[in-house]
């Protein structure tokens, strides 16, 4: 009984909100963040020769995704890169070819045979990657070399243990035309999305990755119409929008911003300026998207709460906070993710800081998240050190989570 007088029935949290331009009513806003988990089966034998470079949702996938559906619930897919050239990880099914559309179909009809909802997040890694794990040049706003000249890609190369110094293999700077097939290749990736029947697109346009990349003055040396100013920073993630809304809908995509992360060594400078500059002109050319996705200024993947709010304080922004942001998007729907739990998600929405919050690691942990939180359940706790695979039991850290009903807390 003590349990449920912690319940959260009548938070706004369980209450119905539409997304898609009206399309879609999901029946809460507990929404499953986009989580990077490495469980992809490789597309072919691999040696040291001709190492695999494709991998594929499997079975485990399915089931992953299928635990965590609710009725009208709302799940963001993992990072799926468009093209080999994105792809930063070993064991990410990405989303350019066949095999991996048959996956991600398996995926989809699954969570909608729950009654939920999935978006695919669309991912690029750009200089954040080593050319051994693509067979590709890696490819950035500029050819500047990875700003700390000692830290290594967390997986070495195919078929060697030696670990590698991303400061090693510098990328080169994308050209005009190279721009505009990348832009092409998150198109492609965008419509297969939707014909294997996702119910719409999330752009990764944060954590580093080569969206944000571009926003960064750090990565983003360009002297053209793609940089220099904040306004021209700002002119990739503007064009690959206006692409994706062609292709797929305006109502049927989504975007990612970052605006004061520092993960992948995003350090550029003019953060407030850049950002809300994008924000405005998307608005602008896009009123009509599904939702916008922040993650909270404090939150970081690599540091603590203390070492990121010295990096705020040195921007002279220690007390910013997302409501600009708000202000900018007005009526689209606006969610948020970081670091949030039982006990930090009551009040958020009805103060009108947000419309949805997204949750990570307590939906890895937690397949009836949704359920435990709206009745005041424990939540179980998260094993960090499976996060990412891949691993020779993929099963371990990923589908083995009981729901709480299933007789453990």
């Amino acid at each position: 009984m003590g349990e449920l007088a912690n319940a959260h029935w009548d938070s706004k949290l369980f209450q119905p909100l539409k997304i898609a331009n009206g399309k879609i009513e999901l029946k809460h806003r507990v929404v499953h963040a986009p989580l990077t988990r490495n469980r992809g089966t490789p597309l072919s034998d691999s040696t040291p020769e001709k190492p695999n470079r494709v991998w594929v949702p499997n079975e485990h996938v399915v089931d992953y995704y299928s635990q965590r559906a609710t009725a009208g619930g709302l799940i963001i897919s993992e990072g799926l890169p468009p093209s080999l050239e994105g792809n930063a990880m070993p064991g990410v099914p990405g989303l350019f070819r066949q095999e991996q559309a048959a996956g991600w179909k398996k995926v989809v009809d699954a969570v909608h045979a729950k009654g939920g909802y999935i978006y695919a997040q669309l991912w690029h890694s750009g200089r954040a990657n080593i050319p051994q794990l693509t067979g590709t040049p890696i490819v950035a706003p500029s050819s500047v070399p990875w700003d700390d000249p000692d830290e290594y890609f967390p997986y070495p190369p195919p078929h060697t243990t030696a670990p590698v110094k991303l400061a090693d293999h510098p990328p080169i700077a994308l050209t005009h035309e190279h721009i505009t097939r990348t832009i092409g290749d998150f198109c492609d990736a965008a419509k297969t999305a939707m014909d294997v029947g996702f119910d719409g697109v999330e752009l990764h346009g944060g954590n580093g990755y080569l969206p944000e990349q571009f926003l960064s003055s750090n990565a983003n040396r360009r002297t053209d119409e793609y940089g220099g100013t904040p306004e021209k920073r700002c002119k990739f993630v503007i064009d690959l929008m206006d692409g994706l809304a062609r292709t797929v809908g305006e109502d049927n995509l989504a975007i990612r911003l970052t605006p004061f992360g520092l993960f992948n060594q995003a350090r550029g400078e003019q953060r407030v300026e850049t950002w809300t500059h994008l924000c405005r002109e998307l608005k602008r050319r896009l009123p009509r998207l599904s939702y916008v996705s922040f993650v909270e200024p404090r939150y970081e993947q690599i540091f603590s709460g203390a070492e990121k709010q010295a990096f705020l304080d040195s921007w002279g922004l220690s007390r910013v906070d997302l409501s600009v942001f708000r202000g900018i998007w007005g009526d689209t729907p606006f969610f948020s993710a970081g670091g949030f739990d039982d006990g930090n998600s009551w009040g958020l929405l009805e103060a009108g800081r947000y419309d949805g919050l997204l949750y990570g690691r307590y939906f890895i942990s937690n397949p009836d998240l949704v359920a435990r939180l709206r009745e005041g359940l424990p939540l179980a706790p998260y094993d960090r050190s499976t996060f990412y695979g891949p691993f020779a039991d993929p099963v371990v850290g990923y589908t083995d989570y009981p729901a709480y009903r299933d007789g453990t807390t």
